[in-house]
């Protein structure tokens, strides 16, 4: 195996363990969006499961009873939001920057409340987090050129989420094209009125998308404490639920596109911590901070209008009052 194949097989699953989180929060938000929700607080959402799961890990081993949790708080949280845009008719960004706030300050407060550890939650045995797994015949598989290497490296390895995550790609496309619910999912984000006309409920409907969305997160969160670390750490989301927004964005609410966007972010984010350190030729050694600032600048450059324009469902942040005229 020549050097060159070996550095992009290390280079590709990388890309695919860290664009992990941002294709489930991207795909969760799919999800609401297409309802006609908003969903700035998909960051805050997968900061409470990171923290419900991390904490549920730390008290009783089991990844499992740690992924239940973060997708039962993740989805408790996103009600909170359903509650305030569809039940009270508020303003949806607000609502959402609001849970992030309250996200970010209420796993801090209580992380150090209960393990005094400036917020973090104890080091987790691996007994606790999700194991690499080792699909049928990549052992023997490693000796076969390319084809061999690839399915060993790559498609083998990874852990139960990440798995997770690369089906619920297809399912996602197949439920919103394919299905009743999907196509009155995609239908209550474009013409509410419509739909309500049709005698479907609106609200009924966008709660159920905001529930999905939950689930996914809560799964997203349960990945960054659970297989990508060992535990919780504070603020360990980092943006990452907005640059699944802008991943969303830039895939026009798509589910394929959305997996390439994140594949995208993934591999630069993979790229960005392997020159760490490296001088470059004419530059010299680039600060740490720049080379990780690298996702954030190309996340504002395709929201600044590299993209195309990109046009939500028209319902999109307006609540649904019902005529009764």
């Amino acid at each position: 195996m020549s050097e060159a194949w070996s550095i992009l097989l290390v280079a590709l699953d990388s890309a695919i363990r860290l664009a992990t989180p941002l294709m489930l929060a991207a795909l969760a938000g799919l999800y609401s969006e297409r309802a006609g929700i908003v969903d700035i607080g998909l960051e805050g959402k997968m900061l409470v499961g990171a923290f419900a799961a991390g904490t549920v890990a730390a008290l009783v081993p089991n990844p499992w009873l740690g992924l239940a949790a973060a997708m039962t708080a993740s989805t408790l949280f996103g009600l909170i939001h359903g509650f305030a845009a569809i039940s009270q008719r508020g303003n949806q960004i607000v609502s959402g920057i609001a849970l992030n706030i309250l996200a970010a300050g209420l796993t801090a407060t209580l992380g150090n409340a209960w393990f005094g550890q400036g917020g973090r939650t104890p080091p987790l045995p691996s007994s606790a987090r999700f194991g690499e797994i080792e699909l049928p015949f990549a052992a023997a598989a490693r000796d076969v050129p390319v084809i061999g290497t690839f399915y060993a490296e790559i498609v083998s390895g990874h852990s139960v989420p990440v798995y997770l995550a690369l089906a619920l790609i297809p399912l996602t496309a197949f439920v919103l094209a394919r299905t009743r619910w999907g196509l009155r999912l995609r239908a209550v984000g474009e013409n509410p009125a419509a739909v309500d006309a049709a005698g479907i409920s609106v609200t009924r409907l966008r709660y159920s998308a905001i529930v999905v969305a939950g689930l996914i997160c809560g799964l997203a969160g349960a990945y960054l404490s659970l297989a990508q670390s060992a535990g919780f750490v504070t603020d360990m989301t980092a943006g990452k639920g907005f640059i699944a927004l802008a991943a969303l964005i830039f895939a026009k609410w798509r589910p394929w596109p959305t997996l390439a966007a994140c594949l995208m972010f993934g591999l630069l984010d993979a790229m960005a911590l392997r020159i760490q350190g490296l001088a470059l030729p004419g530059i010299g050694q680039v600060p740490v901070q720049a080379i990780q600032a690298l996702p954030y600048i190309l996340t504002v450059a395709l929201l600044a209008g590299f993209i195309g324009r990109a046009t939500p469902p028209k319902a999109s942040g307006q609540p649904y009052v019902k005529d009764r005229a």
